[in-house]
């Protein structure tokens, strides 16, 4: 099950997700993402995986998309750095980034 949470802020709208992006909730994700692209103004988009635990490899491929369309996507924890790490290993140049 996957989690998301937007936080609409003045300069940046955030998606935080928890959970895990994988089947259904991929589908999920990519709705939320299309429907939050649409009303940003302008505005420019992070996704923050830190509560991430699993991404299928739907998900994975939902989240190069994601960046590619101009997201920054960004982590906290180990495992999900790793995870940041392997997707931009398999399709680069991706700008995901893992947060100190």
């Amino acid at each position: 099950m996957l989690k998301i949470a937007v936080e609409n802020r003045v300069e940046v709208v955030w998606l935080i997700l928890e959970g895990d992006i994988v089947g259904p909730s991929v589908r999920n994700l990519e709705e939320c993402w299309r429907v939050t692209v649409s009303s940003l103004v302008g505005r420019p988009i992070c996704l923050e995986l830190t509560g991430v635990n699993r991404v299928d490899d739907a998900g994975r491929y939902l989240l190069v998309a994601i960046d590619k369309a101009g997201a920054r996507i960004v982590s906290k924890g180990i495992a999900t750095r790793d995870l940041l790490d392997s997707i931009a290993q398999d399709w680069p140049p991706v700008r995901l980034v893992a947060l100190e």
